[in-house]
C-alpha cells in the first residue's frame, strides 16, 4: 500500500473484521461475526431452524430480530456475543500492524470489539476523563503505550463500536447504530456550545477527546471493512465528514478504501465512495494488505 509511505498525509488506520479472517480457520477462535450471530440465533431464537440470514434483511437487522424474538428477556445477547470472543488471540499480523502504528505515531480506529490489536501494546485502558467515563459509550477511552493529549496526532487504539470488556458498549443491531448516530450528532452539532461546523476552533469542539476527532482531522485508510449498507454508522460519519470538508475545503483530508476481493465493487458502493470522496485501492492479494506493508525494515 503505497499510501502508507506518502509523507504528505496524516494517516489513521480504520480496521474492520477482515483482519480476523486473514489466515483464520473455523476452529482457531477468530470467527466471522455473521457466523457468531447465527450461532446465537441457533441457541436462543424461537425459530432456531434459521441457518443463514435470509435475503431482504441485513446482519444488523438480523441481530435486532433475534433480540425481539429470543426465548427469554433474561438473555443478554451483548454478553453472550462477548463470550464467543473470549478465546480470540492476537496473531502475527495483529502485532505487526499495531507495532507499525506505534512506531509511526499513527492512530488506529477499529470497528472490532476484541482487544487483539492492543494485546501486545498494553492490557490497560485509559480514559480521557474518568469522571465522565461511561461503559455504554467509551468513545474517549483508548489503548496506548502513553497518555494521549491529541487523538489525531498520536498513536492509540480506539474502538468505534464498543469494547469486549464493556459488554454494554457493544453495538450489534440497527437500534444500536442509530443510538451511536444520535450520540455523535449531539457532539458534532450541539444545540449550544462550540460546534465543529462553526469552524472557529477545531480543537475546542465537544468530540475533541474522542475518536471522532480523528475522523475529521486525519487521512483515513480503511482495511478489513466492506463499508457496505450494513455499516450505517460509519457511512453516516463519512457523509458528515464530506459536508464538513465542503464547508471548509482547506481542511480537507483524504480517505482510502483498500480491498483485495476478486469481485468488483457494487455500483452502489462506487457511487457512495465517489460522493464522499473515498479513493479505492485494489490490492492483488490479502497478503498485500495484512502482511507485507507492515515490515519495520
Amino acid at each position: 500500500m503505497d499510501v502508507l509511505h506518502d509523507e504528505s498525509l496524516k494517516i489513521a488506520l480504520v480496521i474492520g473484521n477482515g483482519i480476523n479472517r486473514y489466515h483464520s480457520t473455523s476452529d482457531d477462535g477468530n470467527n466471522s461475526w455473521d457466523k457468531m450471530l447465527l450461532a446465537l440465533w441457533q441457541k436462543y431464537s424461537q425459530s432456531a431452524s434459521q441457518l443463514s440470514a435470509p435475503n431482504g434483511i441485513s446482519l444488523i437487522e438480523f441481530y435486532d430480530a433475534l433480540d425481539l424474538t429470543k426465548r427469554s428477556d433474561e438473555i443478554n445477547l451483548q454478553k453472550e456475543f462477548c463470550g464467543l470472543m473470549r478465546h480470540w488471540k492476537a496473531k502475527e499480523h495483529h502485532v505487526a500492524i499495531s507495532s507499525w502504528a506505534k512506531n509511526k505515531g499513527t492512530p488506529i480506529l477499529t470497528t472490532n470489539f476484541e482487544e487483539t490489536l492492543s494485546a501486545n501494546i498494553t492490557q490497560e485502558i485509559t480514559h480521557f476523563d474518568s469522571k465522565s467515563f461511561t461503559d455504554f459509550y467509551p468513545w474517549e477511552s483508548y489503548f496506548s503505550d502513553h497518555k494521549v493529549d491529541d487523538p489525531a496526532n498520536e498513536f492509540a487504539i480506539w474502538h468505534i463500536n464498543g469494547i469486549q470488556r464493556y459488554s454494554r458498549s457493544i453495538r450489534l443491531g440497527l437500534s444500536h447504530y442509530m443510538g451511536s448516530v444520535e450520540r455523535a450528532r449531539r457532539l458534532i452539532h450541539p444545540g449550544k456550545g462550540i460546534r465543529l461546523f462553526a469552524g472557529k476552533n477545531v480543537n475546542e469542539w465537544p468530540g475533541r477527546h474522542s475518536w471522532l476527532h480523528i475522523i475529521f482531522n486525519n487521512d483515513l485508510v480503511f482495511i478489513g471493512l466492506g463499508l457496505d449498507t450494513t455499516e450505517v454508522f460509519l457511512r453516516w460519519l463519512l457523509i458528515e465528514r464530506a459536508k464538513y470538508f465542503y464547508q471548509f475545503p482547506k481542511r480537507r483530508k483524504n480517505a482510502y478504501f483498500v480491498y483485495a476481493d476478486t469481485n468488483d465493487l457494487s455500483p452502489g458502493q462506487k457511487l457512495f465512495f465517489d460522493s464522499v470522496r473515498v479513493q479505492v485501492i485494489h490490492e492483488r492479494s490479502y497478503d498485500e494488505i495484512y502482511h507485507s506493508p507492515w515490515s519495520m525494515d
